[in-house]
């Protein structure tokens, strides 16, 4: 096996239900807690950590904390002197602290890496909230005259694929309703004890209001508290610890990582004679698919996608190559995307369903798919999963990012 073999031990989650501020909690708490449950699941001692790296969007804008690579240290005491730093890249700031974990693994500056993705949003009231969101897209520049950039944004975009190849607002709505159907039996997810009505998935102005264009409020996810962390080695770390047991390990086989320019209308205009609205998602995909040696989507047992918004995921569909470009509506009418489908999508609920704490969204899709290929999911459980791809996104797609997580049995 390469020494470059990046694996995955687990990690924890918060529950993504629990409204932090709300109980008097802060960032110290929520850190505090992630961490301690990550190192007691992988049983991995604080000291056997040699680098954290945090994924966080907005802390400045909702509690005013900045800093956040120093909150481990601070809330506990054996991770002083560990280095630490914080990334962002909006809903994909997860995503860029594995990353950066990787490459210290690979570097052999570091052993053992600790990775955490943590978000507060439930501080401020949601028209304010929606408005910190919305930094993540060109201030002052697009989305100017609306309180809610992204469902306008995620709205444009839909609008988008209408011109270019038809969509069906019931489509959208199938993808809210299956998500959060799974949600109902994922024990950390926000929504799971939500209760709605099938006219809250219709046309229904009141059970469903519209948001912005042809997104309603169940094509949304919601503002949420959270956090997820995961603890990544190397070969040399695992040489000394045998006692880890292999059926409990995963291994990272692939990764995809494309910017765009942040404007939406620019990445439009852009890839007006491609395809694929998003090329450079495409690639992301392509290049995870690549660098894990399989020939396309099909080689996985199921994904976690983006779907901040049912429009996201319904993107998501077609840029995955599940189905050919502009045709994602034959993965979600055929049924090829619930959790017993051709290939699962979001089996625990996604962001939808689940909850998008922000910058914790691409740390929680890997420990999901660390789950399904080690047969941890519960009642979420795909059967006979070993092999799981993740597409996180940031903006509108301005950064994309993707993970291949396979059993560590699949890669012996």
């Amino acid at each position: 096996m390469s020494t470059s073999t990046i694996h995955l031990l687990g990690g924890s989650q918060t529950d993504f239900a629990v409204n932090w501020h709300r109980d008097g909690k802060g960032f110290d708490a929520l850190v505090e807690t992630v961490v301690g449950q990550a190192l007691a699941t992988t049983t991995i001692a604080p000291d056997e950590i040699g680098v954290i790296h945090v994924g966080n969007a907005f802390g400045q804008l909702f509690t005013g904390q900045g800093q956040l690579g120093g909150m481990p240290a601070t809330v506990i005491p054996e991770l002083w002197g560990v280095p630490a730093s914080r990334h962002e890249a909006a809903c994909a700031s997860g995503s860029m602290a594995l990353l950066a974990a990787m490459t210290d693994l690979e570097s052999g500056r570091y052993d053992c890496a600790l990775v955490i993705g943590a978000e507060l949003e439930k501080t401020v009231p949601g028209d304010v909230a929606a408005g910190y969101l919305g930094a993540a897209a060109w201030v002052g520049h697009e989305a100017q005259d609306t309180k809610f950039v992204w469902p306008t944004m995620f709205a444009e975009l839909a609008d988008e694929y209408d011109r270019r190849y038809g969509l069906d607002g019931t489509h959208l709505r199938a993808i809210s309703e299956l998500n959060i159907a799974n949600a109902r039996t994922n024990p950390l997810a926000q929504t799971r004890n939500w209760t709605f009505t099938p006219d809250s998935f219709g046309t229904d102005d009141t059970a469903n209001p519209p948001v912005a264009g042809r997104l309603r409020r169940q094509d949304c996810s919601q503002m949420t508290d959270g956090a997820a962390a995961v603890v990544l080695v190397s070969d040399r770390f695992l040489a000394r610890r045998s006692d880890l047991r292999p059926d409990s390990r995963a291994v990272i086989s692939g990764w995809g990582h494309r910017t765009a320019g942040l404007p939406l209308a620019q990445k439009l205009s852009a890839s007006a004679d491609d395809p694929y609205v998003f090329p450079h998602v495409r690639r992301t995909m392509l290049d995870a698919l690549g660098r894990a040696g399989l020939p396309d989507i099909d080689a996985v047992d199921g994904v976690e996608v983006h779907d901040c918004f049912s429009m996201s995921e319904y993107m998501a569909i077609d840029h995955l190559g599940i189905t050919g470009p502009g045709e994602s509506w034959k993965a979600v009418a055929g049924g090829d995307i619930t959790r017993d489908g051709r290939i699962p999508v979001n089996p625990g609920g996604g962001l939808i369903g689940g909850g998008h704490p922000v910058g914790a969204t691409g740390v929680r899709m890997v420990l999901d798919a660390y789950k399904q290929v080690t047969g941890q999911a519960g009642a979420y459980q795909v059967p006979d999963a070993r092999r799981f791809a993740t597409l996180n996104i940031g903006g509108s797609a301005t950064t994309a990012a993707s993970f291949i997580v396979e059993s560590r049995t699949n890669r012996s």
